[in-house]
């Protein structure tokens, strides 16, 4: 895709300042966002501009959409089953839970109807983390050894899952037979180490291209199918954490942000911004199959 058209900006959506902003979901059906502040334990939306807030008592991060009332929510001891009216929730499958070093971090449904879940260590402790798969009522590891997971996302085909560990800089991509299982090892599919960057969530578009949100960089960047670069836009918060297309035709961009890891955090950070019209549509959020 090539756009010549003056990059759209992003403007303020949500004012609540998140710690770790996390894990943004467009829920097709209610037409509303989602997102997580994960250190703050907390799941936050806005519903005709209105704002919504549901605490946990556990690290909370990623979901995927299950009815037009149910959320698969992902915590640091579970998956769990979430009603989005009430707030009462239950627990479907353990995750790490016998571990109290991890906590669930980025997550997002695969477009066979299965949900992918990465953990990571509370302090970033090397290596201490992993990336699972939920189908048909299992969870199943597919890589072990992560220090940060990250930039889960999938194909418009569904034959092919990105991710990252962050602090390798790299991006990686893993080729996913029809059932969306890996299918052949993972390779390198994006290098940022030489600007460096830091590749935290992601989400493709309806062109196959890859929108990765670069933690410390305050910007949301573009990659074409092939990997290289495409564009990059603006955003006020320095720790972009993670992308959702939303909106009406899937032509908005949610970016979450974080206040995490800042001496001084200034009055953007941890805030949550909307892209409008970026020049290229979305994919809708697959459902999950529980």
């Amino acid at each position: 895709m090539t756009d010549s058209r003056r990059a759209p900006e992003a403007r303020l959506f949500d004012a609540r300042a998140c710690t770790l902003g996390e894990g943004p979901l467009w829920h097709p059906l209610r037409r509303q966002f989602f997102w997580f502040d994960i250190i703050g334990k907390r799941l936050l939306s806005r519903e005709n501009d209105r704002p919504h807030v549901w605490q946990f008592d556990e690290h909370a991060s990623a979901a995927g959409w299950v009815d037009a009332d149910t959320l698969l929510i992902a915590t640091e001891t579970g998956l769990r089953r979430f009603d989005i009216t009430s707030g009462a929730h239950e627990e479907v499958l353990p995750l790490e839970a016998g571990n109290p070093v991890t906590r669930s971090n980025d997550g997002r449904a695969d477009r066979q109807g299965g949900f992918w879940i990465g953990t990571m260590g509370k302090n970033a402790e090397p290596g201490a983390g992993a990336i699972y798969r939920f189908h048909d009522g299992a969870l199943e590891c597919l890589h072990r050894d992560i220090t940060v997971s990250n930039a889960i996302c999938f194909a418009p085909d569904g034959r092919t899952a990105y991710f990252s560990d962050t602090r390798t800089h790299r991006i990686l991509r893993q080729e996913l037979d029809a059932e969306g299982w890996p299918s052949a090892p993972a390779e390198a599919f994006i290098d940022l180490t030489e600007e460096p960057l830091n590749p935290d969530g992601a989400v493709i578009d309806a062109e196959g291209g890859l929108w990765n949100a670069q933690w410390g960089a305050g910007r949301v960047a573009r990659y074409r199918p092939d990997g290289s670069f495409d564009r990059a836009i603006a955003v006020p918060g320095r720790n972009t954490s993670c992308p959702a297309f939303g909106g009406p035709d899937l032509a908005q961009i949610l970016v979450t942000t974080a206040r995490e890891a800042l001496a001084a955090p200034g009055e953007a950070d941890g805030r949550t911004y909307l892209i409008e019209a970026p020049g290229v549509c979305g994919l809708p959020e697959p459902q999950v199959r529980l």
